[in-house]
């Protein structure tokens, strides 16, 4: 019997919150069962909603706090003091993000974290001892060089002119004058909360795995990652923290090269997952489960690496407990996502991506309780079916038929 199901989606980006996406699957769920006990654990990984999930995890508040945003206009961020009160987290989607960036302005040479600067400057004067700051959901590739530019570090050509904001703008980067660089960084403990497979710079650098999906060309990946390239030797060179790898350290590549221009100033780039599911006490909440149900908006080859089902899976599994993995897409590897055992796609039938994005929440409730009405029908079969199938199963290869 499933009486107890945890819900632990993440977010489905553009449509769904992580809180909207657990929302649609416990009215799926409900639908099926509707005398289970829900446990909805909505899980961020940094990106968008970051700030709004630790706020409410540890009893802390969010501050408002407008800022550059990633095409250089003023936009309405915030970020959040947790209850502890001595930590802020700057969710630099907030300020950053793809969502902020308009589809018709989508070039990843261009925008800035300039306003993820201003957002660290505004916990600074708040008085913290600690800043984490959540990479993720990003809409910018300019290895954090705005952030850093509003953290007071001048970027200056061979003219000895300071940079315009812009990832194509770093081929140019001749020197970095250090000297202007906020004080106080060097009193408060600086944490990314980052994805450790995203490094800077080679061909699994950040311009080449992830620009074309911030709307870059092949020709302005190549620029993008040369730029990167130099912006990691002059970083090295001039500012960086002894013995710090920028080009290829775990996490450097993260939302764009973020993560490269913060551990320059001396941040601890840390998985994100360890970071992030302390606070809401995700293990012990799967070991009471009788069925864990995760999401994300493409379940593929590059979910093991970092992502939130993977992660789900991965500890539900020591507890032995069965996964559920609903997605939008269905790519290459959603089969063979460790610890996954069962993954449905959430589209009942080809249709375009912008009405996929309007009725998302729809579609993954109604995804769901398909889902379930199946796991549900297979625990009514005959028990001697379900013997013959058990040995079938661990005396044959399993089909590559999907």
């Amino acid at each position: 019997m499933l009486t107890r199901v945890v819900v632990a989606p993440s977010g489905f980006k553009e449509s769904l919150s992580a809180e909207a996406a657990a929302e649609a699957i416990a009215t799926g769920v409900r639908r099926v069962l509707p005398g289970a006990e829900l446990d909805l654990v909505p899980l961020v990984d940094g990106g968008e909603g970051t700030a709004v999930a630790l706020a409410a995890a540890t009893g802390g508040r969010l501050v408002t706090a407008p800022a550059t945003g990633p095409v250089g206009e003023t936009v309405a961020a915030h970020f959040a003091l947790l209850g502890d009160g001595d930590t802020a987290v700057v969710e630099m989607a907030a300020v950053a993000g793809l969502s902020l960036v308009p589809r018709d302005l989508r070039d990843p040479g261009a925008t800035t974290t300039y306003g993820v600067g201003e957002l660290i400057r505004s916990a600074l004067d708040r008085g913290v001892r600690r800043i984490l700051v959540g990479c993720g959901d990003s809409g910018t590739s300019d290895g954090g060089a705005g952030a850093l530019q509003a953290l007071g570090a001048r970027l200056l050509d061979e003219q000895g002119e300071e940079l315009p904001f812009g990832g194509r703008e770093l081929t140019r980067l001749h020197r970095i004058d250090s000297r202007g660089l906020d004080a106080r960084l060097a009193e408060v403990e600086l944490l990314v909360a980052c994805n450790p497979f995203n490094v800077l710079c080679g061909e699994r650098g950040v311009a080449r795995v992830f620009g074309p999906q911030k709307g870059a060309t092949p020709e302005q990946v190549e620029q993008l990652s040369a730029g990167l390239e130099n912006w990691a030797f002059v970083l090295t060179r001039d500012v960086a923290v002894p013995d710090t790898d920028l080009r290829y350290g775990p996490g450097t590549g993260a939302s764009g090269g973020l993560g490269a221009g913060l551990a320059a100033l001396g941040a601890r780039l840390l998985p994100r997952f360890d970071v992030l599911l302390d606070h809401l006490d995700l293990d012990a909440r799967l070991a009471r489960a009788d069925l864990v149900v995760t999401a994300e908006g493409a379940l593929d080859h590059q979910t093991p690496r970092g992502k939130v089902p993977a992660e789900v899976a991965r500890r539900a599994k020591l507890y032995g407990r069965p996964v559920l993995a609903l997605a939008g897409t269905l790519g290459e590897g959603a089969h063979e996502v460790p610890g996954v055992d069962a993954c449905h796609g959430i589209l009942p039938a080809p249709m375009e991506l912008a009405e996929a994005l309007l009725r998302a929440s729809e579609l993954l409730t109604d995804a769901t309780e398909r889902a379930l009405r199946m796991i549900v029908l297979g625990t009514r079969l005959p028990l001697t079916l379900n013997a013959v199938q058990a040995e079938v199963s661990g005396t044959q290869r399993p089909s590559s038929v999907r």
